[in-house]
Order: structure tokens, then sequence, then C-alpha cells
């Protein structure tokens, strides 16, 4: 299974209001494993970011008044995504922005291009009611190392979110091992047969029978003679 891991960074908080993307990331995860066939894109957004925004992500206007509009790598980004499942924190903020400025360009929503959306802050708040499940705690909960995250960044996020993502749901796979299989590698459940093995039996020693007949006794004692095993002696005697 391909999976993206995709964050990104605007001018604001409101695509309806003319805010814009100015940054993707996207990690990709193929069976689990990461690959390092990541995009990571800066964007002009042909306005000015919000003070409040440009506090998180430190991206100047100065800095991308020379990078791409959204119009000239559309394509590379839908070509990166098509048929992924594409996992985002928050999905609903990420993909407003996404399906906006898909609309400018006369594209259909995003949902057109891939297999679907994971929100894993939706997983955060099953897995862990009642506690903050941002980003950063869940790293701290989850014991992922975030400590170059200074300030808010597209690609950045998408590495700690894959890692986040998969540690989340590392019991998945507890029970698969992964067989190699020419140069493509997919995951199998192994069948062990145990038919075949004589399991060996230990007899107790007399001095390990001793000590557990001293241990039923005391136990029988404290219970005042009503042990289900003492009663069942009883009734067998």
């Amino acid at each position: 299974m391909r999976q993206i891991f995709l964050d990104t960074e605007t001018t604001g908080l409101s695509p309806d209001n003319g805010d814009r993307i100015i940054e993707i990331g996207c990690v990709e995860l193929l069976h689990r494993k990461l690959t390092g066939n990541n995009l990571h894109l800066y964007i002009n957004p042909e306005r000015d970011s919000h003070e409040d925004a440009l506090r998180v992500h430190g991206i100047t206007t100065e800095f991308l008044k020379d990078k791409p509009k959204f119009a000239e790598i559309v394509d590379q980004f839908l070509e990166y995504i098509e048929g992924a499942e594409v996992i985002i924190h928050n999905a609903p903020f990420d993909i407003g922005f996404l399906n906006k400025e898909l609309e400018l360009q006369g594209r259909k929503p995003l949902a057109n291009y891939i297999e679907g959306v994971t929100d894993t802050l939706v997983m955060a708040k099953e897995m862990f009611p009642g506690k903050r499940n941002s980003l950063d705690s869940l790293c701290d909960r989850l014991e992922v190392d975030n400590s170059g995250r200074t300030l808010h960044g597209a690609l950045l996020d998408a590495e700690l979110l894959a890692d986040v993502y998969i540690n989340m749901t590392r019991g998945q796979d507890a029970l698969l091992m992964e067989v190699d299989s020419g140069d493509d590698q997919v995951h199998r459940s192994e069948s062990v047969d145990l038919s075949s093995y004589q399991l060996p039996v230990i007899a107790a020693s007399e001095q390990e029978l001793t000590q557990h007949d001293d241990l039923l006794a005391q136990l029988d004692k404290s219970s005042g003679g009503k042990t289900v095993w003492r009663n069942l002696q009883n009734s067998v005697a």
C-alpha cells in the first residue's frame, strides 16, 4: 500500500477569504517503510501572509516571490499523490486549502485523484480521549523526536506525522512478516505447523511439590477452609 503523509503551510486560516498555500510537504510510505521519495514545494501565493501565520511558519513574502505559482506545480503534485492513501493531521484544514487551489485551476477536488484520506487527529482522539492530540503532543506521548521543530514546516511536519502514525498503528502489523518477492515486498501472515514438535514435560521436584502444598495450605487457612480446590478434594473423597 502506498501512503502519502501530507502537510501544508498557508498565508492564513481561510481559503474562502483568499488565503493560499505557500508550502507543501509530502512523505511516501510503501508497505510501512519510508522510501525517501518525498515531495517538497514552496509556492508563491501572490499575497502576504497574515502576521499570526507568519509567526507560525516564518516563511516571508520576500522568500516566496521567486517561487512557482500553484498553477505551475499542480500537475507535478497530482502526479505524485495519484492513487495513494493520503494521511493528514487535521485533514479538513489542508483538504479545504488544496480543494480551493484545485478549483482555481479548474481541476476536480482532491478526492478524485487519491485512494482516500485518513485523519490522524480523528485517530488520536479515539486512541487518547480527553488528552491533547496536537502533533507536538503526540510526538511527546509516542516518544517521537521533534526537537528540530522550532517553526512549523510542511516537510518536517509530514516526516514527524509519518513517525507518529507508524507508532500509533504498530500493533496492526505485529503478526505480519515481510517476505521478499523479487523486486516487490509484500506482507503476509506466517503460519507455523507445530504438529511435529514434541514438547518436553518437566516434572516438579520433591522440594517444589512440598513448597506448592505449603502454599496451598496457607491459602486454605487464610480463606477459612473455603478454597475451591479443597472443596473439590473433599467432594471427591
